[in-house]
């Protein structure tokens, strides 16, 4: 129950009861209830905005939040692993592969090269996590192209290997005829004295000393250039050409085992040993050439002789004696 309020009447001389008009009632109780909505509003609004109440929605958004940035840690650290086993390939491509095949590194500024122009990652600016998020993108992207300048490497390198396996099989590298004994050579490269005129000379081959009718051997693969007897002095012969700008000369044959434009491999019988020509007695004539320069045949014996036998031969064909042509 309200209570009642009364007022003093002077001109009556009387206590009279004080009415409140129902409109200023209404006004108050409108005014209450409106200030107790703003109240409320404000107490909501800043409840949403305070981080330490938060919606299911916002937990929700918070906790995939939270996996993104795992997520891309994780991303990272891959990235990071990738980079260094990538750079371990890179090291051996510039230093081993590319070495071993005589062409030059590829540089580190251009592997590494980043790409240019600020505005590749803009649309990636703004957000709270952008540093983040542009960061991974960089690796990324600087990862993705140094594995295509590396496949493009590791292509050439391919090439490369195929090439020297040609140029391997290509170069001359046994002797001519069966030496296991090493006594059949007779002659080496350098000055020597002429069988006929007894002049001292220089000497641009290898002579083997072996019985007429022995097996001559294609010293690399190759295509026979000549088969005939129409160089000066060097009788029956053959040349190949091996390619790689290798030439090798077989002289004094007594008869072919093959003709102009025919292909051979490495072992191949090509001709036999006779005395034709310029000759004092029965034996190969052997010379490698390089370009347009005749080159020691020594030097590329590798294929078929151990090094103790290297030493063995070098020591004989060192011996300045007289030749056989």
């Amino acid at each position: 129950m309200s209570k009642v309020k009364y007022y003093y009447d002077s001109e009556n001389l009387a206590y009279k009861r004080i009415k409140t008009k129902k409109r200023k009632k209404f006004g108050y109780i409108f005014l209450f209830l409106l200030s107790s909505l703003l109240f409320g509003f404000l107490c909501l609004v800043l409840l949403i905005n305070t981080p330490y109440f938060e919606t299911p929605k916002d937990k929700l958004l918070t906790g995939e939040l939270e996996s993104m940035k795992l997520n891309y840690k994780v991303l990272n650290r891959k990235l990071d692993l990738m980079t260094d086993v990538l750079n371990a390939i890179e090291e051996r491509d510039n230093n081993i592969y590319r070495i071993y095949f005589n062409t030059s590194p590829i540089p580190n500024e251009q592997r590494k090269a980043g790409f240019g122009g600020a505005a590749r990652y803009k649309d990636l600016e703004g957000f709270n996590n952008s540093d983040l998020v542009i960061n991974s993108n960089k690796k990324i992207d600087i990862l993705t192209k140094e594995l295509v300048i590396q496949s493009k490497s590791l292509d050439e390198i391919i090439v490369l290997a195929k090439q020297k396996e040609k140029l391997l099989a290509a170069i001359p590298a046994i002797q001519p005829v069966k030496n296991e004994d090493l006594k059949r050579m007779a002659s080496g490269y350098g000055y020597r004295s002429d069988p006929f005129t007894k002049i001292r000379k220089f000497h641009y081959g290898m002579d083997f000393s072996a019985k007429s009718g022995t097996p001559i051997y294609a010293t690399g693969d190759g295509v026979i250039l000549k088969a005939d007897n129409s160089l000066s002095g060097y009788g029956n012969h053959i040349e190949i050409n091996h390619g790689y700008g290798y030439v090798t000369l077989y002289a004094h044959l007594s008869k072919y085992n093959c003709r102009a434009g025919q292909k051979v491999k490495r072992g191949d019988v090509i001709g036999y040993v006779g005395s034709t020509g310029r000759s004092e007695a029965p034996h190969l004539h052997y010379e490698v050439i390089k370009g347009k320069e005749k080159i020691n045949p020594l030097n590329f014996y590798y294929g078929s002789i151990s090094a103790e036998e290297y030493v063995a031969i070098t020591k004989l064909a060192n011996q300045e004696n007289q030749s056989l042509d």
